[in-house]
């Protein structure tokens, strides 16, 4: 573990957040001297997650992100440890299915909204309430490319998405001016969670990008970061697109 910075009174709930993106965002907000809390299914992974980013400025609740009853906790004993919430990262998701969506199973779209996006909402909810409707604060929802194109074969994570893009809309008006709200749209990142995307095939994955390279967690940790900083203080409802500037191929050949 590196040896962290002077803490800066400040505090996130990132959820998803034992690996990947939202490990990423962890680091990019405990680098600048934040405390957090980070969500994940896996208790041991999620253990394992706070022991390397540093016990001291980190606690971990392990549960379903949909689960009404896991998101009440998580908001609790955040209170209870660090006295505050001022940042909200939702970063959980699941894409649990491959194919054309003409033949998906509702059943599947109803998981994957559950978990992409009634349960962003649910923690909007409960963190405004606990902390930032009196106090401020701002929320960044992590969304996908696949929520503002087409996305053939993922396209019920697509529709999930968009969504969570319009869900972010409506947040920052309704808890305006006290608490910003804005989504962040990655493409590809090398991640457990996308591995099917490039694993085996990543130069191959990677040469459409005008950037010619796949994104990593940090890359999002550092949107992630601007976006809850005093450098954004007047943004809101906006999706910025971190993408290796593979949306500029769009409508080409």
């Amino acid at each position: 573990m590196t040896e962290l910075p002077e803490l800066s009174g400040k505090v996130a709930v990132i959820t998803g957040a034992s690996r990947g993106i939202g490990y990423g965002v962890a680091e990019a907000l405990l680098a600048r001297g934040d405390r957090v809390c980070i969500t994940g299914r896996n208790e041991d992974a999620l253990k394992e997650a706070v022991e390397t980013l540093g016990a001291d400025r980190v606690i971990g609740v392990a549960g379903k992100a949909h689960d009404e009853a896991h998101q009440a906790v998580v908001v609790e004993r955040t209170m209870e440890a660090f006295g505050r919430i001022d940042f909200l990262v939702n970063n959980a998701g699941t894409n649990p299915v491959f194919g054309p969506i003409a033949d998906l199973d509702l059943n599947v779209a109803r998981k994957v909204f559950e978990t992409n996006v009634i349960s962003a909402l649910g923690f909007a909810q409960k963190t405004w309430h606990a902390w930032q409707k009196d106090n401020g604060g701002a929320i960044v929802n992590i969304a996908s490319l696949a929520g503002v194109s087409a996305s053939p074969f993922i396209g019920a994570y697509g529709v999930s998405k968009a969504a969570m893009i319009n869900l972010t809309l409506q947040l920052a008006h309704e808890f305006a001016p006290g608490v910003r709200v804005n989504s962040i749209a990655p493409a590809v990142v090398k991640t457990k969670f996308a591995a099917a995307l490039y694993e085996g095939r990543e130069a191959e994955a990677a040469a459409s990008y005008p950037l010619a390279r796949l994104g990593v967690p940090s890359d999002i940790g550092g949107a992630a970061a601007f976006l809850t900083s005093d450098q954004s203080d007047w943004i809101t409802g906006q999706t910025l697109v971190v993408d290796g500037g593979i949306f500029l191929n769009a409508g080409v050949g």
